[in-house]
C-alpha cells in the first residue's frame, strides 16, 4: 500500500519534477526510503547549502522548478540562505521539509522548527501539513506560486508521520489558478502603447534598462528584436546578462555600481528610460534621489509592486514581458520615429565606454577576457560573490540569455560552486565555468565531492588574492586601510584540496600574463576548458587589484570612482 511518501514523489512526478538535491535526514527519511523507482534522480550534496543553491543553479538554467529536500530542525534552516536568494532573484524554487510527528509540534521535540515561521518572510507561498489527503493539493498549489508571475521560493514542510502513514484511493491534483482580474495601478491605461510610442517620439536621449524579468519570461528573443529595431541604447543590470547581443551595436554593458563608464552616463543623461523586467534595486541605481534625474519612465514589470519603489514611473506596464514587448513592438512598426543615430554615438562613444579609461587594467580582467574568449557560445559562466563576481560581470559577452548566472539581490556568498553544478545538471551538454574567489569557495568547497559524484564537467577557476577581495577594498576607499579580518593569506592549497577531492587542478602565477608566456598559457587554458572532465584553476591576483569603475554608496550614476580618489561629477 502506498505510504504519504510515495504520494509525495507522485505529486512531483505530476509537476515535471525528474531530478532534486538534497540531504538526507531522521524526519524526512520516509522520502527517501520510496526515491528507487519513482522517476526521480536524487543529487546528494555535502550540505543543505550546497543542496538549495544547487537547485538555484538548475532553475536559473533550465526554466523549471528546484526541488530541495532536507529534514527538519537544522537541515531546514540550512536552506534559508538559499531561500532567501531565491526571493531576491526570482527563482522557481520548492522546498520539501520533514518534520517532527505532528503530536510532537511546538513540544520541542528533536530537531524540531517551526520552519514556517522561519522563513514566512522570505517565501512567496509557504504551508506546514497537517492531513494526509491535503499533500496532493499542496504540492500542486506550491508549484503554481513558484512558477507564477514573479517567481520565487515555496516550503512545504511535511510531519514524517504524515510520509509514513498509508495513502490509498489518494491521486496527485492540479492546483486551478484563481480568476482574479490583472492588478493596474491606478494611473495605468488601456492605452499604454499609444502612451509609450508617443513618449518616444518625443524623446531626444532614449535609453533601455533590461533586467531579469526579460529571461523570467522567455522574452529575449522579443527585447532583441524590438532593441535591434529602435537601435536606442541599452544595457543590463547584472541578472540581465546575456539577454541583450553583447556584440549588438547598441549594447553599452552592464549598468550599476561597476558597470562601464557608458552605461552609466547614458543612465544618469537620458530623457526616456524603458526599464524592462528590472527591480531598480540600489545597486543600480545608485543614490535613489539621482537615479536618471532628466529621465521620463516607462516600467514594464510582472510584479505591480516592484512599480515606483525609486521614482514614479509615467506609464506603468504591468504583464508578461512575452505578451507587452511585443505589443509595443507592432505599435511602433507603423510609427514615426526620430533618428537617434547621434545620440547612440555619442553614448557609446569609445571615451565614454572605456572600462578602465584612466587606470590600469587588473590582470584578472585581462586574465577573464583571454579565458572567457576560449568558451563555446552556449557556455553558461557561474560566480559567487566579490572582487571576481563583477570583473566576470565586467568581461562576460556570451550570448546565452542563461548564461550568466549570479548571486544579485542576497549576495551570498558560497553560491557559485553548488549552483554551477545545478547548471551543469540542466544543460549537460554546455561548458560550465564556475568563477570563486578564494574566500568564497571555501564556504561551499565540500560540494567538490557531488561534483565528483556526479561527473559533472565543470570547469572551476578560482581568482586568489588571499585577501576577502571586496571588503578589503571597501576597507582601503573608505576605512583607511584598516584591512580588518579580511587577510586570507593563509589560504590552503586549492589545488591539493581539489586532488583529495579526485579533481585535477593546477596553479598559474601573475607571470602567467607576461607576453613571454602568452602561449604558455594559452594552451593551459584551452587544456583547462576543453578537458571531458571537472577541472580546477587558480590565478594569482595582485593583493590589491580594485574593480573599476565604481560608484560609491550614496553617489550617482555619473560619479564614478575610476580609480584610489575621490568620486567626481563626470564632464560630457
Amino acid at each position: 500500500m502506498p505510504r504519504g511518501a510515495e504520494l509525495v514523489l507522485r505529486c512531483l512526478r505530476q509537476e515535471g519534477v525528474d531530478l532534486v538535491f538534497g540531504y538526507p535526514g531522521g524526519a524526512i527519511m520516509p522520502l527517501y526510503d520510496a526515491l528507487e523507482g519513482s522517476g526521480i534522480r536524487h543529487v546528494l550534496s555535502r550540505h543543505e547549502q550546497g543542496a538549495v543553491f544547487a537547485a538555484e543553479g538548475y532553475a536559473r538554467v533550465s526554466g523549471k522548478v528546484g526541488v530541495a529536500f532536507a529534514t527538519s530542525g537544522p537541515g531546514a534552516t540550512n536552506l534559508v540562505t538559499g531561500i532567501a536568494d531565491a526571493k531576491m532573484d526570482g527563482v522557481p524554487l520548492v522546498c520539501i521539509t520533514g518534520q517532527v510527528r505532528s503530536t510532537l509540534i511546538g513540544t520541542d521535540a528533536f530537531q524540531e522548527t517551526d520552519v514556517f515561521g522561519v522563513t514566512l518572510a522570505l517565501t512567496k507561498w509557504s504551508r506546514l501539513v497537517t492531513k494526509l489527503e491535503d499533500i496532493p493539493a499542496v504540492i500542486a498549489e506550491g508549484f503554481y506560486w513558484a512558477r507564477s508571475g514573479r517567481p520565487g521560493p515555496v516550503v512545504i514542510d511535511i510531519p514524517v508521520d504524515l510520509m509514513k502513514a498509508a495513502a490509498s484511493g489518494l491521486a496527485p491534483a492540479i492546483f486551478l489558478a484563481p480568476q482574479k482580474p490583472q492588478q493596474q495601478k491606478p494611473h495605468a491605461s488601456q492605452d499604454w502603447t499609444q502612451r509609450v510610442v508617443a513618449l518616444l517620439q518625443s524623446a531626444q536621449k532614449p535609453v533601455a534598462l533590461v533586467g531579469a524579468g526579460v529571461k523570467l519570461a522567455h522574452a529575449s528573443d522579443k527585447v532583441r528584436a524590438l532593441l535591434d529595431d529602435l537601435k536606442i541604447p541599452s544595457f543590463a543590470t547584472v541578472h540581465g546578462l546575456g539577454a541583450i547581443d553583447p556584440a549588438a551595436p547598441h549594447y553599452l554593458g552592464m549598468v550599476g555600481m561597476h558597470g562601464t563608464r557608458a552605461a552609466n552616463l547614458a543612465l544618469h543623461e537620458t530623457d526616456l528610460l524603458l526599464v524592462l523586467g528590472a527591480r531598480l534595486d540600489d545597486r543600480v541605481t545608485g543614490e535613489p534621489s539621482t537615479f536618471a534625474p532628466y529621465a521620463r519612465i516607462v516600467h514594464f514589470e510582472i510584479d505591480p509592486s516592484q512599480l515606483d519603489r525609486v521614482r514614479p514611473c509615467e506609464v506603468p506596464v504591468v504583464g508578461n514581458l512575452a505578451e507587452t514587448i511585443p505589443a509595443l513592438h507592432l505599435a511602433m512598426a507603423s510609427a514615426p520615429r526620430p533618428d537617434w543615430s547621434e545620440w547612440l554615438a555619442t553614448a557609446a562613444h569609445e571615451d565614454r565606454g572605456a572600462e578602465q579609461p584612466t587606470g590600469l587594467t587588473a590582470p584578472a580582467t585581462q586574465f577573464l577576457d583571454d579565458l572567457f574568449a576560449m568558451l563555446p557560445p552556449d557556455s553558461i559562466v557561474v560566480t559567487d560573490v566579490g572582487q571576481h563576481q563583477m570583473w566576470a560581470a565586467q568581461r562576460f559577452r556570451g550570448s546565452n540569455p542563461r548564461g550568466f548566472l549570479t548571486s544579485g539581490g542576497l549576495g551570498a556568498m558560497g553560491f557559485g560552486l553548488p549552483a554551477a553544478i545545478g547548471a551543469q545538471l540542466a544543460a549537460p551538454g554546455s561548458t560550465v565555468l564556475c568563477v570563486s574567489g578564494d574566500g568564497g569557495i571555501q564556504m561551499n568547497i565540500q560540494e567538490l565531492a557531488t561534483i565528483h559524484r556526479a561527473g559533472a564537467p565543470i570547469k572551476i577557476l578560482i581568482v586568489d588574492n588571499q585577501y576577502l577581495g571586496m571588503v578589503r577594498q571597501w576597507q582601503g576607499l573608505f576605512y583607511e586601510r584598516n584591512y580588518a579580518e579580511t587577510d586570507l593569506s593563509d589560504n590552503p592549497d586549492f589545488v591539493g584540496i581539489a586532488k583529495a577531492y579526485g579533481i585535477d587542478g593546477r596553479t598559474l602565477g601573475l607571470d602567467c600574463m607576461n607576453p613571454e608566456n602568452t602561449e604558455a598559457t594559452a594552451q593551459t587554458l584551452r587544456e583547462f576548458v576543453r578537458s571531458p572532465k571537472a577541472e580546477l584553476l587558480v590565478f594569482h591576483c595582485p593583493r590589491e587589484a580594485n574593480v573599476w569603475p565604481m560608484v560609491p554608496a550614496g553617489a550617482a550614476l555619473n560619479q564614478m570612482m575610476l580609480r584610489d580618489k575621490e568620486p567626481e561629477a563626470l564632464e560630457v
